[in-house]
C-alpha cells in the first residue's frame, strides 16, 4: 500500500477501505507517514468528504491507536455526555451529580478550555483542593463508591486524534464534519462509554454557528454511534447567548451549585434536565423521557443532587464546604459593572466576543500553556429579550486587574439593544436519535 495512491484515491472522491484508513492512521501515529502526506489526505477529505462507513472506520482506527478504558468493573450502563463547546456551558457540573444521584454511574473524562470556550477540568480545579488527575483504579473505585468521578483525559487515549488535530489546526482542515465527528466520537468510545448523549451547540458562541451545519455534525455522530453499537442521542442546542449568567471558572462553579440548590438560571436548569433525562433513558434507568425528567426534577428539589456534588468534591480531595459557603471559592479583587447607555430590549449578545474577552482577563487560555485565573470572568445581569434602561447593569466584570476601560467598552458593544422586542430562539432546536 502506498500513501500516494490513497491520497489520489480520496482526491478523486472514491471511498477508502477500512484497511486503507487503518494503514494511514497507524502509519501517521507511528511517525512512518510524514505530516505533508497526511495534510494532503486531510485536505482531500475536506473537499470530497467521507461516506458513513469511512467515518466509522476512521473513528475506530483512532480509538485503536491507543488505550481503550475498560470500565467493566463499574456496575451498570455507563453513559457519557459531550458538549461541542460554548460560553458559560456549565452542564457537566450539574449533570454529573444529578444523573449519578438517580442511580446511573457517571464516569466522565473531560478536557480543558481552549479559545473562547471553557473546559470542565478548569472549572472543577477552581474548587480548592479538587484533583482531576486520577489513576484509572482510583477513577473506577470512586465511581463504584460514590457513583460519579470526573477526571482529565489521559495522554494514552486516542493519540492519533491528538496528532491529527494538531495537524488540522495548522492546515485549515479543522472544520470538516467527517474529521470533527470522528475526533469527538473516538474519544467517547475510547473512554469506555456504553451510550453517548451529545450536546451540539449552534449560534454565535458555538464552533458550528449555522444550524444546518450543526445538524449535519449531529447526524454524523449519531450514525457513528449506531455503526459502532453505542446508543447515541444528539440534542442541537442554542449558543446564540451564554448559557446561564456566569462566564469564568469559579463563577460557573458557583452557578452550578445554585442550580443544584434549585435556584439556577432557567436555561441551564432546563438543558441539564433535558440532557440528564436522555442519559437515564439510554442507561435503561427509566422507561421514557418524561419519567427521567420528572425523576431528576425531584432530585433537584429534594437536595439529593446537591449532596451528591458534595460527595464528588470530597472524594476527589476538594473542599466540599463550597456548596454551603461560596466565599471558599476564589474571589476576584474588582467587581466592575458595565452599564447600558440606551433604552430598549436586549436583542442579541455577541457571545463569542464575550468568551474571547474572558480569555483576555485570564479566565481562559489562548494557548495550551497559558495559566488561568480561576476567580475572574463575567456575570451577566441581562439576557436576550430583557427590557433595558439607561444605567442598567448589563454585566459585572470580575477581575484582578483594575485597568478595565478597554474591556468595559468592548463588553458594552457586545450587547445589541433595539427598540423592538426580539423573537427568542429556542433553547433546544432538534433532537436526533
Amino acid at each position: 500500500m502506498r500513501v500516494y495512491d490513497l491520497i489520489y484515491k480520496k482526491r478523486q472522491g472514491e471511498a477508502l477501505t477500512r484497511e486503507e484508513i487503518k494503514f494511514l492512521i497507524d502509519g501517521y501515529t507511528a511517525g512512518d507517514i510524514p505530516d505533508y502526506q497526511l495534510s494532503a489526505w486531510a485536505m482531500a477529505v475536506f473537499f470530497q468528504g467521507m461516506n458513513e462507513e469511512e467515518i466509522a472506520d476512521l473513528t475506530m482506527a483512532m480509538v485503536e491507536s491507543g488505550d481503550m478504558l475498560d470500565l467493566s468493573p463499574i456496575k451498570g450502563v455507563k453513559v457519557d455526555k459531550h458538549s461541542s463547546g460554548g460560553v458559560g456551558d456549565t452542564t457537566t457540573l450539574v449533570l454529573a451529580p444529578l444523573v449519578s444521584a438517580a442511580g446511573v454511574p457517571v464516569a466522565k473524562l473531560s478536557g480543558r478550555g481552549l479559545g473562547h470556550t471553557g473546559g470542565t477540568i478548569d472549572k472543577l480545579e477552581a474548587i480548592p483542593g479538587f484533583r482531576t488527575d486520577l489513576a484509572l483504579n482510583e477513577f473506577i473505585e470512586n465511581v463504584n463508591e460514590v457513583g460519579v468521578a470526573v477526571a482529565g483525559q489521559t495522554a494514552d487515549l486516542t493519540p492519533a486524534d491528538k496528532k491529527l488535530y494538531s495537524l488540522r489546526d495548522v492546515t485549515a482542515t479543522v472544520d470538516s464534519i467527517p474529521l470533527i465527528a470522528s475526533s469527538i466520537m473516538s474519544k467517547k468510545i475510547a473512554g469506555g462509554a456504553d451510550g453517548i448523549v451529545l450536546d451540539v451547540k449552534t449560534g454565535d458562541g458555538a464552533f458550528m454557528e449555522e444550524l444546518e451545519e450543526a445538524e449535519k455534525l449531529a447526524r454524523t455522530m449519531v450514525e457513528i454511534g449506531k455503526r459502532l453499537e453505542r446508543k447515541t442521542i444528539a440534542l442541537i442546542t442554542d449558543m446564540s447567548q451564554p448559557l446561564g449568567y456566569a462566564i469564568g471558572n469559579a463563577l460557573e462553579v458557583r452557578e452550578a451549585i445554585q442550580t443544584l440548590q434549585g435556584n439556577g438560571p432557567a436555561d441551564l436548569t432546563e438543558l441539564s434536565l433535558q440532557l440528564g433525562a436522555n442519559m437515564l433513558l439510554i442507561a435503561g434507568r427509566v422507561g421514557d423521557f418524561q419519567e427521567g425528567y420528572n425523576l431528576l426534577e425531584g432530585l433537584l428539589q429534594s437536595g439529593a443532587a446537591l449532596e451528591q456534588l458534595g460527595r464528588l468534591i470530597q472524594a476527589q480531595g476538594g473542599e466540599a464546604a463550597v456548596i454551603e459557603d461560596e466565599r471558599r471559592l476564589p474571589q476576584a479583587r474588582y467587581n466592575v459593572p458595565v452599564l447600558a447607555g440606551e433604552e430598549g430590549y436586549l436583542a442579541a449578545i455577541k457571545t463569542k466576543e464575550l468568551g474571547l474577552l474572558s480569555v483576555e482577563i485570564g479566565a481562559g487560555r489562548a494557548r495550551k500553556e497559558d495559566a488561568i485565573d480561576p476567580a475572574v470572568g463575567f456575570v451577566l445581569e441581562k439576557k436576550v429579550g430583557d427590557r433595558v434602561q439607561p444605567g442598567d447593569t448589563l454585566l459585572v466584570i470580575h477581575a484582578n486587574n483594575g485597568d478595565l476601560e478597554g474591556i468595559k467598552e468592548r463588553a458594552r458593544k457586545a450587547f445589541l439593544i433595539t427598540a423592538e422586542k426580539p423573537v427568542l430562539t429556542p433553547l433546544i432546536h432538534k433532537i436526533i436519535n
